[in-house]
């Protein structure tokens, strides 16, 4: 496959009915003797028309437009390229935000006489409460729930023995 692609003007009519006829860019690379990424380059600089990618599929439908440069000027001896319709600037203001109530205070975990933070039941139940043990000092759960929650420290032995 040729490093350096001469496009000549054939080169390119060739290249635009090749693209036009959907023909992928490996195939149109191998009919023209250059490599697929010279097609897809010189593809994206005359601005042909884009495709969806075949690995790209998605239930939602074609990907977004891309969207449009300004046109160039043409190269001469070359047709002018068809500049693309562009959408008016239509979108609907956005709606006003909703009223929400304030999030929930944050509880502060840590300190004497708070609260216990131990969960019970199953969040996204109706059951799902916190318990509301008093809290010890440096701890967010009462005592109860601190000594499930937390393991006393294993008690180091002195390597000079």
């Amino acid at each position: 496959m040729a490093g350096n692609t001469d496009w000549t003007d054939d080169a390119i009519a060739r290249l635009r009915t090749l693209w036009d006829e959907g023909h992928s860019t490996a195939e149109i690379g191998r009919r023209m003797g250059i490599t697929k990424n010279a097609v897809i380059g010189k593809a994206h600089r005359l601005e042909l028309a884009g495709r969806t990618s075949p690995i790209r599929h998605s239930a939602a439908g074609p990907s977004p437009a891309r969207k449009s440069r300004p046109p160039q000027a043409a190269q001469p001896g070359l047709p002018p390229l068809p500049s693309a319709p562009t959408a008016p600037d239509t979108l609907p203001p956005p709606a006003p935000l909703a009223s929400a109530s304030p999030p929930p205070p944050r509880r502060r975990h840590g300190r004497a006489g708070q609260p216990c933070c131990w969960p019970l039941g199953e969040p996204g139940t109706r059951g799902f409460r916190f318990c509301e043990g008093t809290s010890e000092q440096g701890r967010p759960y009462c005592a109860e729930h601190s000594s499930l929650a937390f393991l006393p420290r294993p008690e180091r032995h002195s390597a000079t023995a």
